[in-house]
């Protein structure tokens, strides 16, 4: 019996599917005509109006760089060289390489010498250090002639200057007048000169040599 009221209720009825329809349709109607109408117009005053934004339109995207063409030779290597901040010195093991000095020419009068240089001139030779003749000390009497006769008689006074030729051994080779009173006067004092006067000899560099000298006598009568 419970197979058979199971059965009973399962069972599909076309009838009732139509008229569950039929309600349906009618609910939808009466839903529609109770609506409000609403016309389509201007919006009421003090209403909000939305308007539908269209979305930003995305940044284009970047055109790919062109591939360079890749090269087929190989990158030479770079090679970085670091300056030392100290000088180095050369290595000893090895000699240092000097320009070689031009070889001085030197002139012998008879030839030519290979080079081009020339001889250092001879620095100047200092000046001779040369001394005049003096009077010997010892023969320093000697030096006043004797008074001329004609000219003591006279009473007359005298003068004479003369330039006498010193030899190496300080006497007079000699006698040149400069000036003298009268030829007396000069007679006898280059007399005097070449048989008593006696110098000591001038000199160069310490070496006795002949030198002139010049010499005045005077005569002078006594009261």
């Amino acid at each position: 019996m419970y197979a058979d009221r199971f059965t009973g209720r399962s069972r599909f009825h076309p009838a009732g599917l139509v008229a569950a329809i039929g309600i349906n349709a009618a609910v939808v109607a009466a839903l529609m005509l109770a609506a409000p109408h609403m016309g389509i117009g201007d919006p009421p005053e003090g209403s909000i109006e939305i308007y539908q934004v269209p979305p930003d339109r995305p940044p284009p995207e970047p055109q790919p760089l062109p591939k360079k063409a890749q090269s087929t030779a190989p990158a030479a290597e770079r090679i970085e060289t670091v300056t030392p901040l100290v000088d180095t010195l050369p290595s000893t093991d090895r000699p240092v390489g000097l320009d070689p000095l031009p070889f001085p020419t030197l002139d012998l009068g008879g030839g030519s010498a290979a080079g081009t240089g020339t001889a250092p001139a001879d620095p100047p030779a200092p000046a001779p250090v040369i001394v005049g003749p003096s009077v010997d000390p010892r023969y320093a009497g000697d030096l006043q002639p004797s008074y001329p006769p004609s000219e003591q008689r006279l009473g007359r006074d005298g003068r004479v200057t003369v330039r006498v030729l010193v030899g190496s051994d300080g006497r007079v080779r000699q006698v040149e007048r400069v000036s003298a009173t009268s030829d007396a006067f000069f007679a006898v004092t280059q007399a005097q000169a070449l048989r008593r006067w006696r110098f000591r000899p001038g000199t160069r560099d310490g070496v006795a040599q002949e030198a002139w000298r010049t010499i005045t006598v005077t005569f002078t009568l006594e009261d």
